[in-house]
């Protein structure tokens, strides 16, 4: 890949694929399980992604993920 492949384009529009990843096999954050729910981060979803976390670790965003 090169480096403007690489860069994340700000503005409508699909993510890039080089910036998509599924499945929780690495390290996530209740931010990603707020967008992977596809809710908008704000102090509410946030509180309840570290809260569900907290409940089900980890299969708290295989629940969410095809």
């Amino acid at each position: 890949m090169n480096a403007e492949s690489e860069k994340r384009t700000l503005g409508p529009g699909p993510t890039p694929d080089n910036l998509l990843h599924s499945g929780s096999e690495g390290e996530f954050t209740a931010e990603d399980l707020v967008l992977a729910s596809g809710r908008d981060v704000n102090p509410k979803s946030m509180a309840w992604a570290e809260r569900r976390l907290a409940e089900k670790g980890r299969k708290s965003l295989d629940e969410l993920l095809p």
